[in-house]
């Protein structure tokens, strides 16, 4: 088997990500294939992680295989010991690597030296699990993508970039509403240009939220303060004031609309508190769906 990574969504084509998308909404209904008997899987983290670790320590589980998880302290990947020997001694030791940096250059070091598949299960640059899960749970809820319109509110980030390509990439239209100045990058936003390339969608970049919701399909946020930014949590908080998502911002958006977010959730902050428990929020359903994404990005990558 060749090796093949899954480190990007903008490295992806379009082709193998309605593959893995198709793989995940049939293993809800079906059973888990074995594809990962007599195989062990490292979970090689640096940021802390409920979601990611436990459903992608349950996938390679229920696909026969044994997950080792091994924390910062144990390893210290980029300070106690480079990154490409990291790749390189645990290529000789297991069948592939799940990575959570907070670096996307260490990502993409550990799939230049490995010689097993890498897995991005989050860096700063993208979160193309999440994306995953995302779509899943945006075509098991309202039946189909293409043609959709997803409205993106607050910071900029790797989960936002992520769901954009990512939703472009399938025919869906994106609105991001982000503050000046935190929107997302130029290269990210180059990119998820060029995956509505000949799929009928568009990227819009607005500042106002109430535009961005207004009629949308989706409404989706996240944390205003990524791991690592603890340091500018205040300022943000006073940046992203307006950009709070409440019932009355949900009321603009489509009658069968639904709301989404990757959690953790900061209640009071980008979202108000009980949203989770609104009538649209499909936020429980996007966080189960971690596990039927990560079983189909593994049947990708192993054979199935």
């Amino acid at each position: 088997m060749s090796k093949r990574d899954f480190i990007s969504i903008a490295g992806l084509s379009p082709d193998r990500l309605h593959r893995i998308l198709e793989k995940g909404t049939a293993l809800k209904d079906s059973p888990t294939p074995m594809l990962l008997k007599g195989k062990t899987i490292a979970l090689l983290f640096q940021k802390p992680s409920l979601r990611t670790k436990v459903s992608f320590d349950a996938a390679v589980y229920q696909m026969g295989g044994h997950a080792i998880y091994l924390s910062p302290d144990e390893v210290g990947m980029g300070q106690r010991e480079a990154t490409e020997d990291v790749a390189r001694v645990l290529g000789r030791l297991v069948d592939g690597i799940v990575a959570r940096t907070f670096s996307h250059e260490d990502i993409e070091a550990l799939a230049l030296y490995s010689p097993v598949p890498v897995i991005n299960g989050l860096s700063d640059a993208e979160h193309p699990c999440q994306a995953v899960a995302d779509l899943l749970t945006v075509k098991e809820r309202l039946g189909r993508l293409k043609g959709l319109t997803i409205a993106y509110v607050g910071d900029g980030n790797n989960v936002a970039v992520s769901l954009a390509i990512a939703s472009l990439m399938c025919g869906v239209r994106v609105r991001a509403a982000s503050p000046d100045g935190y929107g997302m990058p130029p290269s990210a936003i180059d990119a998820a240009n060029q995956a509505a390339v000949g799929a009928d969608a568009c990227l819009e970049l607005l500042q106002d939220p109430r535009e961005a919701v207004l009629g949308a399909d989706v409404i989706y946020t996240d944390v205003w303060t990524s791991m690592g930014q603890e340091n500018e949590t205040e300022e943000r908080r006073a940046i992203f004031r307006d950009y709070m998502v409440t019932p009355e911002l949900l009321e603009l958006s489509a009658t069968n609309g639904i709301f989404l977010h990757p959690l953790p959730a900061h209640h009071g902050e980008e979202i108000s508190a009980g949203l989770l428990d609104h009538p649209k929020s499909a936020v429980f359903d996007q966080a189960e769906n971690r596990l039927h994404g990560q079983k189909a990005i593994l049947m990708e990558i192993y054979g199935g």
